[in-house]
């Protein structure tokens, strides 16, 4: 498949999926042309997934369409914004079209579900990796940031952290959970989670390396330090079933990494408020510790106990396979 018919088909793909009045020139021209409402905030994030690093080789390429986009996705969620817009830089050994045509069906599966509009991008030979670039919009002054956690928050986290990774450790073994697969596959974007949290979360990340190492940014950002309450870490069947030993669950699940929830702290006094437009999402969220004075993050278990971790979290420099 020659590169040019590859990218006249990905516009008229691209156009079925998300088809936004803002956009005054896609794709086609050297530049893209859009238009930022007045008010607004422009939030731009960007990710790159590369084979044998952020994802197994024989991951199936709707997957990996899917997955390069939902990562991107989270980053925007962690801030509140409403996704609008993304470019994609995809190199490709070969144009094998099976893989092409199946890349392109998840990857406009979820920007039609977000109405998201892919707008340009690049097309280049070489080893697999794709690098999407997203661009979203926020009221001004409204974004959730990393830094503004208070002492005496809650620390929440939405979903149930370790599944990803989780998955990872059964690959190439004899028991493998096709639940936990999927977790990993195709991450859930919490975009509509991190759009309620505007006016209740003081600070907010997305879980991408790991939940102690993220959560660790927003805690260093703000001055501030937390306890966990292991206890309370939401677990999925799957993840209990193949992990009950809790510290090896409790070490996959705070420094596993790829999770792509939300971590955020919030006061006290806005549980409720929580808790109702989390419901209202279809999305669960639990309290899981508390930020304090003291610096550095300490993670009890239900006896009191301390729970050392050697690894926070994923390290680009430091492993082979996130």
């Amino acid at each position: 498949m020659a590169e040019f018919d590859w990218i006249d088909w990905l516009r008229e793909r691209a156009r079925e999926s998300a088809a936004r009045p803002d956009v005054g020139l896609g794709i086609g021209d050297d530049c893209a042309l859009l238009d930022v409402p007045e008010g607004m905030q422009l939030a731009v994030s960007t990710d790159t997934l590369v084979a044998g690093v952020h994802f197994p080789p024989e991951t199936a390429a709707a997957d990996i369409g899917y997955k390069a986009l939902a990562v991107n996705l989270s980053d925007l969620a962690a801030m509140g914004a409403e996704p609008a817009w993304f470019s994609l830089a995809l190199t490709v050994p070969e144009m094998e079209w099976d893989w092409l045509r199946g890349f392109a069906d998840g990857l406009l599966e979820l920007a039609k579900e977000h109405d998201i509009a892919l707008i340009g991008g690049d097309t280049t030979r070489g080893p697999l990796s794709i690098t999407v670039t997203v661009h979203g919009l926020v009221p001004a002054g409204q974004a959730l940031r990393r830094r503004g956690a208070r002492v005496g928050d809650d620390i929440w986290i939405t979903g149930s952290p370790g599944d990803a990774a989780a998955a990872l450790r059964q690959l190439g073994g004899p028991m493998q959970s096709m639940k936990l697969r999927h977790r990993l596959n195709r991450p859930t974007p919490r975009v509509q989670a991190g759009l309620a949290l505007r006016g209740l979360a003081h600070a907010a990340i997305d879980v991408s390396d790991g939940l102690a190492q993220d959560l660790g940014h927003i805690l260093a950002a703000s001055g501030v330090g937390a306890e966990l309450d292991l206890g309370r870490l939401p677990v999925s069947s799957s993840l209990l079933d193949f992990f009950p030993d809790d510290d090896a669950r409790w070490r996959l699940q705070l420094a596993g990494g790829d999770d792509y929830e939300l971590c955020f702290t919030a006061p006290a006094s806005e549980a409720f408020a929580i808790e109702l437009a989390m419901a209202q999402l279809g999305v669960s969220a639990s309290v899981i510790g508390h930020i304090t004075a003291e610096p550095g993050l300490r993670c009890l278990r239900p006896d009191g106990g301390e729970l050392v971790l050697e690894h926070a979290g994923y390290r680009h420099f430091e492993a082979h396979v996130h």
